[in-house]
């Protein structure tokens, strides 16, 4: 896939890593001397970025933006973010828009009629995340979805679990919740399926509402 950042800073360059390590074709577009020494220092190719304003139409135009398959909007400015949304769907129809939130107030702008297709709104992860560890013994949330409920969470199945040395088939899951890998001690992963054994210790990935998890945290946790 080829995927256009908007803003190289911590967030921007982070992401630029990863999906280079996944084999993507990345360009970073940034205008700032400290963060461009960052990213290069940090061992990004000069051929992964480019210098400027992500909201310059020419230089979009010149990182490939009309057969790119993803807009990252990872900038600092959320004013900056929204106007690389606006541009990357509405002028040049990008498939995927991807929009960070920096001021949580702002997040209700972050939509699609602002050409936004997921936010990521830091602090409401981190919010969650909290909230979670308040309330689950056994549940942290990976990542919210922008839109709706649901989330994505890790769950440890807890030594003194129900379901510990039960078949998923016997599990009593929450019709609105979707197991998605198991993780070993070893770090193997097993995609569940009905006859797949639960073990103590073991991490859960699911996809799942906010009730759902309530469930899933009765189901994995100790009971209590």
């Amino acid at each position: 896939m080829k995927i256009i950042i908007v803003g190289g800073g911590q967030v921007g360059g982070y992401i630029a890593d990863l999906l280079l390590e996944n084999n993507h074709s990345v360009i970073v577009i940034e205008n700032k001397e400290k963060a461009l020494e960052t990213l290069r220092k940090n061992g990004l190719k000069d051929e992964n970025i480019m210098v400027g304003d992500g909201t310059d139409a020419l230089l979009l135009e010149k990182a490939g933006i009309r057969n790119c398959n993803a807009l990252v909007c990872a900038a600092g400015q959320d004013e900056v973010n929204l106007t690389a949304a606006m541009m990357g769907k509405f002028e040049y129809d990008v498939p995927k828009v991807v929009a960070r939130v920096n001021n949580p107030k702002n997040a209700w702008l972050f939509n699609s009629g602002m050409g936004v297709d997921a936010r990521i709104n830091q602090a409401d992860i981190i919010g969650h995340m909290v909230a979670d560890e308040m309330n689950y013994h056994s549940i942290m949330t990976l990542m919210r979805m922008s839109k709706g409920e649901y989330s994505i969470v890790r769950i440890r199945v807890d030594y003194h679990s129900p379901s510990v040395d039960k078949t998923v088939a016997q599990l009593k899951l929450p019709a609105k919740a979707v197991l998605i890998a198991i993780y070993e001690d070893d770090d193997t992963m097993v995609i569940p399926h009905g006859e797949t054994m639960i073990r103590a210790g073991q991490h859960i990935l699911a996809f799942a509402d906010e009730d759902s998890m309530k469930e899933l945290n009765r189901v994995f946790g100790s009971g209590e």
